[in-house]
């Protein structure tokens, strides 16, 4: 029996279910984590074969004797994930200390998380990247900017989601980032680019091909609607776009990718853009090597009438799956803000599309800001009627 370290399997909420899978597909789940086991849900304790708490998962020595004691227990490691951004180089670390050789390591990471790193990958394979300087100096960023122009971008370089970041649109602008940067973190900054952003999810094999293969889209900026407090809309695609797919797996190549859930995000140009491309064309942006965020593994279920948690345990034990999948349909994530005045209120909204609706729920505070404070999920079989609803779910009074 395999054994399968799962890091922090309490969050978020629906990452129960990828231990559920795992389990019923013969493996031994042993998860890791802060919350006390009488604090877990019933489903997420069914899916354990064993819980060891931590008093902190930020706390490396306590981790790492935690699967030491699994190790010692249960015989050796043959997986150990989070499948969460957050954790990514934590999961690096105990697979390096304890030679667990089915995942990225530490000497990985530097290519998979730093967003300068990352351009070098995309560039080999053949997909253009905007121009960037690595923030040292206000002359350095001014040099950089007299190239490219007003608005530019600057974000952590190795960072999560769009935390700490600025849009940057003229001189004053640039010397209040200088000022308020946060102390000791690297920065990268780049030309703006004017797109839309489109994903490619996919489950890769152990050959570094897809088993499942999908994606979404988010009309608008993320950044903006972090430092906005804007409501927040995005959607799985019906068909993943051939340009997409395209670009998708010749990341997975350039990358080395294999036996991994990947999230990577593709500029889809707005407008034309010179030294980028032409408008529509699909051009880097950057790689997340875990599912994507918040509930979107239970979006892309929805859109396909599959079970993604199933195909990623197929793919751990299997190396296949032999999943199906039903009718597709757009799948459409609107999550508003607290405190707006919204002409269809929560339940106006709610008995409008009740035919449509998938979940309905509070959204995290810890995901919240990039998500909204309630989300609404609903299907479309076309995308008149997905933009419709977006209509009724944003407008305000």
């Amino acid at each position: 029996m395999k054994n399968f370290i799962f890091i922090s399997p309490n969050f978020p909420t629906n990452y129960w279910q990828f231990c559920r899978e795992l389990k019923n597909n013969g493996l031994n789940v042993l998860g890791i984590g802060e919350a006390p086991y009488d604090e877990l849900t019933q489903e997420l304790r069914d899916s354990l074969n064993e819980y060891y708490k931590v008093s902190s998962l930020e706390n490396y020595d306590e981790v790492y004797r935690a699967v030491a004691f699994f190790t010692f227990k249960h015989g050796r490691i043959d997986w150990l994930e989070s499948n969460n951004e957050y954790w990514l180089e934590r999961d690096a670390m105990l697979r390096s200390d304890f030679n667990i050789c089915s995942g990225f390591k530490s000497e990985d990471m530097p290519r998979i998380k730093y967003k300068s790193k990352m351009k070098r990958y995309y560039t080999k394979a053949g997909i253009p990247v905007a121009r960037y300087h690595l923030v040292s100096d206000l002359a350095g960023c001014q040099r950089f900017i007299k190239k490219v122009g007003y608005p530019v971008c600057a974000k952590p370089d190795n960072g999560v989601g769009a935390a700490n970041t600025y849009k940057i649109k003229c001189a004053e602008d640039l010397v209040r980032f200088m000022e308020d940067k946060p102390e000791g973190v690297p920065y990268i900054m780049e030309e703006f680019v004017y797109a839309e952003v489109n994903s490619y999810d996919a489950i890769i094999d152990s050959k570094g091909e897809p088993i499942f293969e999908t994606g979404n889209v988010t009309p608008n900026s993320v950044m903006d609607i972090v430092n906005n407090n804007d409501n927040s809309i995005y959607y799985i695609v019906r068909d993943l776009p051939e340009d997409t797919r395209k670009a998708g797996r010749d990341t997975v190549k350039a990358f080395g990718v294999k036996s991994r859930f990947v999230h990577f995000e593709f500029f889809r140009l707005t407008q034309d853009m010179e030294g980028l491309g032409k408008a529509g064309q699909v051009i880097a942006l950057e790689v997340n090597m875990r599912p994507c965020g918040g509930f979107t593994p239970d979006m892309i279920n929805f859109a396909h009438s599959t079970n993604v948690y199933k195909i990623w345990a197929d793919m751990i034990a299997y190396d296949s799956t032999l999943m199906p999948q039903g009718d597709h349909n757009f799948c459409a994530f609107a999550g508003r803000r607290d405190g707006k005045d919204f002409i269809l209120d929560d339940e106006a909204l709610k008995e409008k599309y009740a035919s449509n609706m998938k979940m309905i729920d509070r959204i995290p505070d810890a995901l919240s800001g990039a998500m909204g404070n309630r989300m609404f999920v609903a299907n479309f079989p076309t995308k008149e009627e997905m933009d419709a609803f977006y209509a009724d779910a944003l407008a305000s009074k």
